[in-house]
């Protein structure tokens, strides 16, 4: 299956834990060797989703080292509008990635392979980035590109005994420039400006919209496969602030913007609060707000079937709200060391958030005869998720 946001969201959790690997490093020293360990828990609109990953960072040279990811997450459960057609979803996806690294004076190269297996999903992603440090380490200039070739499949047997047909295929080319400045002692400024451009399969086949249909007079509705555009090129810039306050703690505000040829615009704003404690511990809270138009293509109700050459349902094209409150706390349990360990940490992060869909309707649990066709409430729900992972650095 496609992934849905909420595993996108905990994979890329997981990505992003392996990436401090190379990421939290000066910018012509390599950083200690690291090994993580990593686990996460979704839990929220109909989907439990749990991840695991291992990363190990080794360093065989001052200036070249290797790190290598193993992520694997497991769903249960269907998003509403897949169990609107009563269908249910057990998977697993297995993720591996490797990643050389290079470091030359001012700057480092990294190459990263990455390779993503479910049972009707095959994902492959090759990625180079650089990184500069300029006028007296004031400045860092990053530029990174990626791309990503699918394979999408659909299961029409069930759970436990799956028939995979598949149905196409995907590319995806992600392009990325990153610009952070030094501009007083305590503060740090950021922009990152990313443009990604899609072709070929990009509809989930497990979804589907609906139409008025008096032929079927028991709900009024009829349910179609979705049929998306094959192309689809989305850009989204990104500020970010942040200010070292003179207690040692830090605030952050960012605000990101996005648009793409769907017609989709998204904006995000957050702020970030971070207090170290004694050494060993380290708070942070965070609080996001996320916002979204629907889609030119997108109804949560067609007049008839093939009103329209391309319609969807997918309700993450809907129109929406969502808000997160966050809380991390990181403990270093061996901040002297102990035999080879350096230094060792254990960070635990939980989220809470919530969702709020503004033309998107809950058509599995109402329905005819209390409410007709496109006069069910909107759909909300509320997510929690945890994750809990632990850095030796060697």
């Amino acid at each position: 299956m496609k992934l849905a946001p909420a595993r996108r969201a905990i994979g890329r959790a997981a990505t992003a834990a392996a990436l401090l690997l190379i990421r939290a490093t000066c910018a012509d020293v390599l950083p200690d060797d690291r090994a993580d360990l990593f686990y996460s828990k979704y839990s929220g609109g109909g989907m439990d989703i749990t991840g695991e990953s291992v990363a190990v960072r080794k360093k065989f040279t001052e200036n070249f080292a290797i790190s290598g990811n193993y992520f694997v997450d497991k769903v249960s459960g269907a998003s509403i509008d897949v169990l609107s057609q009563a269908s249910q979803i057990k998977d697993e996806r297995i993720q591996k990635s490797a990643t050389l690294e290079f470091v030359h004076d001012k700057t480092t190269y990294n190459a990263t392979y990455q390779t993503s297996v479910e049972r009707d999903y095959r994902s492959d992603t090759s990625s180079v980035s650089l990184k500069q440090d300029m006028f007296g380490d004031l400045t860092t200039l990053s530029l990174a590109f990626a791309n990503t070739v699918d394979k999408i499949g659909e299961n029409n047997g069930t759970a436990f005994v799956p028939v995979i047909t598949w149905l196409g295929h995907a590319s995806s080319r992600s392009y990325d420039i990153d610009l952070s400045q030094i501009l007083t002692k305590n503060l740090i400024g950021g922009v990152n400006f990313n443009v990604i451009t899609d072709q070929g399969y990009l509809a989930n086949p497990y979804r589907s919209v609906r139409f008025l249909d008096a032929q079927n007079p028991a709900k009024g509705y009829s349910l179609a496969s979705q049929t998306y555009p094959d192309t689809r090129t989305s850009t989204a810039i990104q500020f970010e602030a942040k200010y070292f306050l003179p207690y040692r703690a830090a605030v952050t505000g960012s605000f990101r913007y996005f648009r793409d040829t769907w017609s989709i615009v998204g904006k995000t704003f957050e702020l970030d609060y971070t207090h170290p404690l004694s050494n060993v511990w380290i708070l942070e809270g965070r609080l996001r707000y996320y916002t979204q138009n629907h889609a030119d293509f997108y109804s949560d109700l067609f007049a008839f079937a093939d009103e329209y050459r391309f319609e969807g349902r997918d309700q993450d094209l809907a129109a929406q709200d969502n808000y997160t409150i966050g809380a991390k706390a990181t403990y270093a349990f061996l901040p002297n060391g102990w035999k080879i360990f350096k230094r060792a940490t254990v960070t635990l992060d939980a989220s809470r958030i919530t969702f709020h869909y503004k033309d998107f309707r809950n058509i599995k649990d109402f329905g005819l005869p209390q409410y007709q066709p496109g006069t069910e409430p909107l759909y909300q729900f509320n997510a929690t998720v945890y994750q809990v992972y632990m850095s030796m650095f060697f």
